[in-house]
């Protein structure tokens, strides 16, 4: 048994197994109480999801420091920095990017010392560090708890009176949340973020004292009217959250930090070193991808709409009956996917997300029936096992087989949720299989082809997943593909274009299909960047 299940007696100094402990019961914690956590969340936008990322979160941390132990015995400045470092990468939604960066906070002095003096200096520099990633920083927040927390202990003293007077200061400062926002009070109910926070300094007071904390509901956990205030509601608000990791330098961030606080708000920026984790809310999800790339290299990209997330917050933590996963390439398509309600993937070039991300993206959609779409074939074993596991949990999910990205706007386009679950994956089906799909790449390098030779630069014009042309011209290859793809029927093509696309390709492949094809419309969509040069799908 490993001792992160074992108690033990009060300790001196923290070290790399404590600390192993302390994240082996912080997630722990959280899971008991994901729960209730996401009943009580609503503020900054009443989603009900907050108890799920913080959980998500330190789930990452756990999981880093878990690797860091495989690979060898780590040192207690290793395990706290792989802590931190996984809690970068894994955060999710407003409170948990913000524990994210409380962890590192901590780990920077905790790194040098894990004894009741610098612990007390860990808590005060997560508060500070914390406040400034957030671009407008709100009392009766999870950074008021935190302030508190190292306030309570800021003289210092043994480990466990640290920890103690940690958890006790965070406890108070949580229960005077209700009355410090207005949307918190008129719903009767305690931060959210604030809540977590107090559960993860509760696990670790455990982990020093071997003894469970006294229980953290000072004030009112719990809606005291089922419907949610007008004050709860997210009418008016952003429309997107906007997640990603970027890897950028420090005076690019400055500027993104600008860029991102004009366009939304809910602004928090974190990390640090040349990686970071940036969220934000906004009504131009696009613009806020678009900033990141212009800042550095955005990766991890998850785009959710607010509107979905409200439907899964009535009745306060309550999931949706139904929701929609889409895997898909460049921000434009994920922008138009997330506007129809679903919750996107996107996929980066030369890139497919792991089965966690998708487990993710199915948990993140907070309904009771999922449908999945992979668009890509060789993503389907992936999703299939993410399915899979998201069944564990209890959610009802259904893996419609899209092998492309035209595919998945087709179901989507026919997605209703107010039909019976089996009756919508039907007709999501139907639609997906009645579309054939095509795709123009470029050719790397010489390589046989079901179509002959190619060389290195040549345009490749592929038919369900096969190279049916090689041309030298991409509109001319595009054309070519279309009268093949048309020669057996169709009444709708649709066209999708990346941004490095040549800005008259759409507009000439919408004028050959008027003039070839009389009775067939067409439709242009734009993936935005990171998607094939084009994508074609004829129903």
């Amino acid at each position: 048994m490993s001792r992160a299940l074992q108690p033990f007696e009060e300790l001196v100094e923290l070290d790399a197994e404590a600390l192993r402990t302390w994240c082996a019961r912080t997630l722990d914690a959280l899971g008991r109480e994901r729960e209730d956590i996401d009943a009580i969340n609503v503020y900054p936008v009443a989603d009900g999801d907050t108890g799920t990322n913080l959980y998500l979160t330190a789930e990452a941390a756990h999981q880093a420091v878990e690797e860091a132990f495989a690979a060898s015995p780590p040192d207690t400045a290793e395990t706290v920095r792989a802590m931190a470092h996984g809690a970068l990468l894994g955060a999710r939604g407003n409170s948990g990017t913000i524990l994210s960066q409380l962890l590192r906070g901590m780990a920077g002095v905790l790194a040098d010392g894990c004894d009741g003096d610098h612990l007390a200096r860990a808590l005060a520099e997560a508060a500070t560090s914390a406040r400034r990633a957030v671009a407008h920083p709100v009392e009766g927040t999870i950074l008021t708890v935190a302030t508190a927390a190292a306030g309570a202990c800021a003289t210092g003293g043994t480990l466990v009176d640290v920890a103690r007077n940690a958890y006790e200061g965070a406890r108070t400062a949580l229960a005077a949340t209700s009355g410090q926002l207005d949307v918190l009070e008129r719903a009767g109910v305690v931060d959210a973020g604030g809540q977590g926070l107090v559960t993860v300094l509760g696990a670790l007071l455990q982990t020093v004292t071997g003894q469970t904390p006294p229980d953290p509901a000072t004030a009112p956990r719990r809606p005291a009217a089922p419907e949610p205030h007008e004050e709860c509601a997210t009418d008016g608000g952003p429309a997107y959250e906007v997640i990603y990791l970027l890897e950028a330098d420090d005076t690019a961030v400055e500027l993104l930090r600008g860029r991102l606080d004009a366009l939304g708000e809910s602004l928090v920026v974190v990390g640090g070193d040349g990686l970071w984790n940036v969220h934000v809310h906004v009504d131009d999800a696009g613009a806020a991808v678009e900033a990141g790339i212009e800042a550095g290299r955005p990766h991890r990209i998850r785009i959710t709409h607010f509107a979905a997330d409200s439907a899964a917050a009535t009745g306060r933590g309550e999931r949706a009956q139904r929701a929609v996963v889409a895997v898909v390439p460049g921000e434009g398509l994920a922008g138009l996917c997330a506007e129809a309600g679903a919750t996107t993937v996107r996929t980066r070039p030369g890139e497919q997300p792991a089965g966690d991300e998708l487990l993710d993206a199915i948990r993140r959609a907070h309904a009771r029936e999922v449908v999945l779409l992979p668009n890509d074939t060789d993503l389907r074993q992936t999703a299939a096992a993410a399915a899979e596991r998201a069944r564990a949990e209890g959610i009802r999910v259904a893996l419609i087989p899209t092998r492309a990205a035209v595919q998945g706007i087709a179901a989507l386009a026919v997605h209703e949720p107010d039909r019976r679950f089996d009756e919508d994956v039907v007709a999501m089906t139907a639609a997906a299989g009645a579309t054939r799909y095509a795709e123009l790449a470029v050719a790397e390098r010489q390589s046989f082809t079901s179509a002959g030779v190619c060389q290195a630069g040549d345009v490749l014009g592929l038919i369900e997943g096969d190279v049916a042309v090689i041309g030298t011209d991409l509109a001319e290859t595009a054309r070519t593909v279309l009268d093949r793809m048309l020669s057996a029927g169709g009444e709708l093509v649709t066209l999708v274009v990346a941004d490095d696309t040549p800005p008259d390709l759409a507009p000439d492949l919408e004028r050959h299909v008027r003039r070839g094809y009389l009775a067939v419309d067409t439709t242009t969509y734009h993936a935005g960047a990171g998607a094939p040069p084009l994508l074609i799908g004829v129903e």
